[in-house]
This record gives structure tokens, C-alpha cells and sequence, in this order.
């Protein structure tokens, strides 16, 4: 049960990966009370700059499968991080990221703007981080249509790799009760996606949903990919069209599981109190 929270709790990182993301069923089942504390937010892919556009540098211009791709490289202007000497540099983990893109979502990068920040990690995720924003038009606003990743700072493993956009149509988007017991067809894309790009080191054993929300006014889906070795990646998809949204890797998963594990001290105190005759219990945890 605790490894199914940690999950639904790690599929908030969708939330940062897509604009205004909601998740129905992740944080009413995983929640960190404090006497005195909040759980941080951790930035992980994009922030957006006051200024209509940002300078760029001159375009990078790289070579995938003997064919040249030109697109442009910058820090983030509201980036605050600066790796270290056994970090990446930024060039290198906008070209680490590049690769995840084309092979992920088969995405060119001919002509795109990449956005990078780095982080040397957080209380709540204790690792380095790049994150990169990716977008064809100079401006950055929560309404554009972009790609984005997360990846280890000094090994470039990938932590997680996001899609983000807004429909032309308005569609529904409050949870779908019927979804939690048939979804079979994204079970079936979730494990052809991994199959494909070899996400787990071993045959899929099984896919479990995991909750639903919505990303902007696009409807969304998670569901876990289970590997037979226990490996699980977390995979987001449309409920409009079924477009593949992203997925959050088995090892950022650990690094959030580990990194609560810290956080969560022994249960302080635990209340009952009736409401319009229900029982609700309340219980209080300390943060350390």
C-alpha cells in the first residue's frame, strides 16, 4: 500500500511537466501533515519569464544519425542553480535531452528553443537535476505548446520527459469513474511504449492504473508499467485522444520514495471527530 502511494504522490510531478496540471486521486491519498512545516515544491522543468523573449545565444548546431540539427541553447532566465564541475555542462544536457526527445516522442529538434535550469537538488528530491523547457517560438507562456525533461546533472539518467498543450476543443475533464476499472487500451499503449523504447530492463509484467486529472484543458490518465524485475514507470495519456503525455522513470520514483522516507517522522498525534455522522480521523505527522 505505502509503494502505491509513493506512486500517486509521484505522478504529482506531472503537475510541473504540464501547466496547470490536476491529479484527482494523488494527493487525497498521500498527505504530509507538519506542527510547523510545509513539504517543498520541487522545480523541475520550466519557469516563465516577465519578458516578452529572451536572448539567445547563436544556435547549436548538432549532428544525430549524420544529420545536422540547429536549434538554440540558453539558461533559463529565472534559473538560480550553477552546476558544479562534475556536472554537465548545459550544452551537454540540452543534447542528453535532445536524445530522450527523439527517441521518446520522436520528436526534431530543428529550429526549437531549449530552456535549461539546473538544481542542485532539494530536501525532497536530493539529487542534481537539469531540467529542459522545449518550445518552437522564443516566447515561454503557460498556454505554449512545449516539451520538457528532467535528468540526473552529472550522469544524464533521465528522471522524467513531458508533453504539454492546449486543446482547440473544450472536452470534459472531471474524473471518470468508469476508467478506474476498464482502461485497458491505455494499459495496452503504456506497455507498447515501454516496449519500444526499452524503458524497463525486463518483460512487462503487468499495468495498474493509478489516477486521473487533467493538464490545462487537456483530460488526463496514469497508469504504472510493472516490470517483471519491479521496475515501474509512470505513464500519463489523453483522455480526449489518447496522445502519449509523458512518463516519470523507476529511478525517480526511488529518489521520491527514499527522499519521504527521511522527511516523515513518527506519528505525533491522531483525532476523531463526527462530521454529519461520519468519523473523520485526522493525523499528524512531523516533518524532520
Amino acid at each position: 500500500m505505502k509503494q502505491k502511494n509513493i506512486l500517486k504522490l509521484t505522478a504529482a510531478t506531472f503537475a510541473i511537466i504540464g501547466a496547470g496540471t490536476i491529479l484527482f486521486n494523488a494527493a487525497a491519498e498521500v498527505t504530509l501533515a507538519a506542527n510547523n512545516g510545509k513539504v517543498e515544491i520541487i522545480p523541475t522543468t520550466y519557469q516563465i519569464s516577465d519578458r516578452p523573449e529572451t536572448e539567445l545565444p547563436k544556435s547549436e548546431i548538432k549532428e544525430e544519425n549524420n544529420k545536422k540539427v540547429n536549434y538554440s541553447v540558453s539558461m533559463d532566465s529565472l534559473n538560480t542553480g550553477t552546476p558544479t564541475d562534475v556536472d554537465l555542462t548545459m550544452e551537454e544536457a540540452a543534447e542528453v535531452g535532445a536524445q530522450y526527445l527523439r527517441n521518446i516522442f520522436g520528436l526534431d529538434l530543428e529550429g526549437a528553443y531549449v530552456y535549461m535550469s539546473y538544481c542542485p537538488g532539494t530536501e525532497t528530491y536530493p539529487r542534481a537535476f537539469w531540467s529542459g523547457d522545449v518550445l518552437f517560438q522564443k516566447e515561454q507562456t503557460p498556454e505554449s505548446t512545449r516539451w520538457t525533461y528532467m535528468m540526473d546533472a552529472v550522469t544524464g539518467e533521465l528522471f522524467d520527459i513531458g508533453y504539454g498543450r492546449q486543446l482547440d476543443v473544450s472536452v470534459p475533464l472531471e474524473l471518470d469513474a468508469a476508467l478506474e476499472k476498464d482502461y485497458g487500451v491505455y494499459a495496452e499503449l503504456a506497455k507498447k511504449k515501454t516496449e519500444e523504447c526499452k524503458l524497463i530492463n525486463s518483460p512487462v509484467d503487468r499495468v495498474e492504473y493509478n489516477c486521473q486529472g487533467y493538464a490545462g484543458n487537456d483530460p488526463t490518465i496514469s497508469v504504472d508499467v510493472i516490470g517483471e524485475n519491479g521496475e515501474i514507470v509512470n505513464m500519463s495519456f489523453s483522455r480526449y485522444d489518447q496522445m502519449f503525455l509523458g512518463l516519470i522513470t523507476d529511478t525517480s520514483r526511488k529518489v521520491t520514495e527514499s527522499a519521504l522516507d527521511s522527511a516523515v517522522g513518527e506519528v505525533v498525534n491522531i483525532e476523531t471527530e463526527n462530521i454529519e455522522g461520519s468519523t473523520v480521523t485526522w493525523t499528524t505527522s512531523v516533518i524532520k
